[in-house]
């Protein structure tokens, strides 16, 4: 794999996912609608953004979306930078803290609130894929560290 390209993904999943994550905090934030008429099962977006588990500690869950995928785009463009042992660690564990956050609101939406949202489900698959491609970087290209002779 290419590490170049492995960050570029990660790059534009990134930004893809704030891109996804603030359109549903301004739905939330200014009580407009959000466009989800597809059909399929997948057009509870305003069932689920209205219900009860849409707010964390008052604050809508787009801007907790935002912030994560922000952080994850500061991470990998940090790594398209420098080459450091705690910057992969960081993106894995970031990640990785994500796909746990998604799936327990996916869980919420199938489990709880009988409801899909398309933008939610997005967001979820778009995590799983940083997860999947910072596995990847941290796998194959984490720095080796040295060991210190005595």
């Amino acid at each position: 794999m290419n590490r170049s390209l492995l960050i570029v993904l990660v790059l534009i999943l990134s930004f893809l996912g704030i891109a996804d994550s603030w359109y549903l905090y301004q739905s939330a934030i200014t009580d407009t609608a959000l466009s989800c008429d597809l059909g399929s099962g997948l057009d509870g977006c305003n069932i689920v953004a209205q219900s009860a588990y849409s707010h964390l500690f008052g604050v809508p869950l787009g801007l907790y979306g935002v912030g994560f995928f922000a952080l994850t785009f500061v991470l990998v463009a940090s790594l398209s930078i420098v080459s450091s042992r705690r910057l992969y660690q960081a993106l894995f564990a970031v990640s990785a803290f994500g796909v746990a956050v998604s799936a327990v609101f996916v869980f919420i939406q199938f489990a709880l609130i009988k409801a899909l949202c398309i933008y939610c489900i997005a967001s979820a698959g778009i995590t799983m894929l940083i997860f999947g491609l910072s596995w990847v970087l941290w796998r194959c290209f984490l720095p080796i560290k040295l060991a210190t002779v005595l």
